[in-house]
């Protein structure tokens, strides 16, 4: 008898982990709540503008390669990649900008320029970090954490002196570099993963790694030629998705789960994996005396910032940017005090600009620019109306400083999203837009845990469980899930495919 499961959520986890059912023979239901499948990376289009409503950075493309690899596929099979060169470009002050060149020889050169003898110092910090990237991406992420007792084994074991799990990212990069612009370069990344880096693991240099040696790349056509690729792989596999069908909840009999109500009807199942937010999962759709954690506990979490955007179109081209711009031309200390120590909007936010029409004439007009921005911010704070125009205005103002023209006269289109838009479009916890902080109490097996301790045949998967945010882990999430749910259910002579 074919088993029948249901997954919560089209985001990357729960495309991926549909997919790897449905490779292993299960009839898969994905039921995604929005008018169209993609979650947080879904895109819209307007006046000619196409938007990627998330994601913008790809990172980690040995990922995606091995994503379609194990389904006898190639990325290239999908969507056409671009390497970005220079890979971004960062603002610290008025005519003060720096272009990161591509790979490790060339930003050696430049740190160079700044600090004598840094250039052997990056080639030591990039072994290290190449190694935790190996044993990491290669081995823990793949693990479903569910006991620290995963992580007992020998190789674990000898490996972790080099993954450098209990000293703080901050002073591990201080020990090899002085020059606050390397400092500040080589910290950036880790504000993916919502924390500040004096309380991040110096484990995630892997992120340093990721950037220099990996790359920044774009897949021409936007981040949402990614989603199209999954969807079409999952279609060819099977897989079943609904669209503007959001689950109700979860039905059990006793200590397993028979499947969902959508639209006041049932859809059984003998499996479910959600990839929707764990909190909205366990408060709202699972029974009150099945739920893996409580409000307390919730409440106790250390969450990554939420953003504040601003979708832009712009008559004309804009010179003075690159694909990928931060600006840091205020304090990065200041900025996270507000975020994390004490919530406040923030008095002089750091920000990120994405200009994917200086890569892609695909996404605006012949001869206009596609503008993204984004700025962190806590997700304690209520946004209204008069915020986001106050901070579209500040953004603005710095634009005009940077580039030496007002953007605000050739605006044809601006769309606003912010932390009340991140709760009502994916039941986000607290309206945080990247999940949870990465700090030492909320890595691996101290993340909520991605099975259900009451109801055996529920998990979850994305970027509140292990192993984090990001659409690479997003992606490995998904399939860790859907492996542990295929292990845990499927009394067959399938042999499971090593994820």
């Amino acid at each position: 008898m074919t088993l029948k499961a249901v997954v919560i959520g089209s985001g990357f986890a729960g495309i991926s982990a549909a997919t790897r059912l449905a490779d292993s023979g299960v009839r898969v239901i994905v039921l995604e709540k929005n008018s169209e499948p993609g979650g947080r990376a879904r895109m819209f289009e307007e006046k000619g503008f196409k938007y990627d409503m998330g994601p913008s950075w790809y990172w980690m493309p040995d990922v995606f390669d091995k994503y379609f690899a194990q389904f006898g596929k190639k990325t290239s099979d999908y969507y056409h990649l671009h390497r970005l060169d220079p890979s971004y470009r960062v603002f610290f002050g008025n005519n003060d900008f720096v272009d990161l060149p591509a790979g490790s020889e060339a930003v050696g050169d430049l740190f160079e320029q700044w600090e004598p003898g840094s250039k052997a110092k990056l080639s030591a910090f990039l072994k290290e970090a190449a190694f935790k990237y190996k044993v990491g991406m290669d081995d823990m992420v793949h693990r479903p954490s569910l006991s620290f007792t995963e992580f007992l084994d020998k190789k674990v074991i000898a490996n972790a002196p080099g993954l450098h799990m209990f000293r703080s990212f901050s002073a591990y990069v201080k020990k090899y570099f002085k020059h606050p612009k390397i400092v500040s370069l080589l910290e950036f990344p880790v504000l993916f993963l919502g924390a500040k880096p004096e309380h991040t693991p110096a484990l995630y240099s892997i992120m340093n790694y990721a950037d220099i040696e990996g790359g920044t790349w774009y897949p021409m056509g936007g981040m949402h030629e990614i989603v199209r690729a999954m969807l079409d792989l999952a279609r060819e596999k099977g897989v079943e998705f609904r669209c503007s069908s959001p689950v109700e909840s979860i039905l059990t009999i006793g200590n397993r789960a028979t499947g969902v109500v959508v639209n006041g009807q049932t859809i059984e199942a003998d499996i479910v994996i959600s990839g929707a937010d764990y909190h909205h999962t366990e408060n709202q759709l699972t029974p009150p005396h099945q739920r893996n954690y409580t409000e307390k506990y919730w409440d106790k979490r250390v969450l990554a910032p939420s953003s504040l955007l601003y979708y832009i179109g712009m008559k004309g081209k804009v010179e003075g940017l690159l694909h990928h711009n931060l600006f840091f031309d205020e304090s990065l200390a200041d900025h996270a005090v507000e975020i994390y120590d004490h919530p406040e909007w923030p008095a002089k936010p750091l920000f990120y600009v994405c200009c994917p029409s200086k890569t892609d004439p695909s996404v605006a007009p012949a001869g206009d620019e596609n503008l993204f921005v984004l700025i962190p911010v806590s997700t304690e704070l209520e946004d209204t109306a008069e915020v986001r125009e106050k901070y579209f205005q500040i953004v603005m103002d710095r634009l005009q400083t940077h580039l030496g023209r007002d953007l605000r006269n050739d605006i044809v289109y601006r769309h606003d999203f912010a932390r009340s838009n991140f709760i009502e479009e994916y039941h986000s916890f607290k309206g945080n837009a990247y999940g949870l902080a990465n700090t030492l109490r909320q890595t691996a097996f101290l993340k909520p845990k991605m099975k259900n301790s009451k109801i055996k045949n529920l998990y979850y998967t994305g970027q509140l469980t292990t192993p984090g945010p990001g659409v690479p882990p997003s992606i490995i999430s998904g399939l860790v899930a859907a492996k542990l749910a295929l292990k845990e259910n499927v009394l067959s002579t399938h042999t499971l495919t090593t994820v």
